[in-house]
């Protein structure tokens, strides 16, 4: 089992910039591929990003794709989301999960598939 704790959102101005962690503790956090979703009022949680558990593959919705970036240190046991050229629209509680990796990574999109998730963190863009 894992536990994630997100930190970083806040309040920013459209066309900045915030930078999102995912702390991860518990079991070996390498052992986890990972995905950062996000969910606006009265949405459904969306995919934002997603990275294999060494960290080598990532992928992108296409609303993110080109401003922001996933990453990962494995001796940190922490995953972060850089949000560049933000966007009233990327407003949403922003949530971490987690998957146990499996022999081949895959694309992991809908909610259903990651077994733990974070509380969530507030991201709000102002116009």
């Amino acid at each position: 089992q894992v536990q994630l704790v997100e930190s970083g959102g806040g309040l920013v101005q459209a066309g900045g910039s915030l930078r999102l962690s995912c702390a991860a503790s518990g079991r070996t956090f390498s052992s986890y591929d990972m995905g950062w979703f996000r969910q606006a009022p009265g949405k459904e949680r969306e995919f934002v990003a997603a990275i294999s558990w060494s960290g080598d593959r990532t992928y992108y919705a296409d609303s993110v794709k080109g401003r922001f970036t996933i990453s990962r240190d494995n001796a940190k046991n922490t995953v972060y989301l850089q949000m560049n050229s933000l966007k009233p629209e990327d407003t949403a509680v922003y949530y971490c999960a987690a998957e146990p990796r499996s022999s081949v990574w895959s694309i992991r999109i809908r909610p259903h598939e990651y077994e733990y998730w974070g509380q969530g963190t507030q991201v709000t863009v102002s116009s």
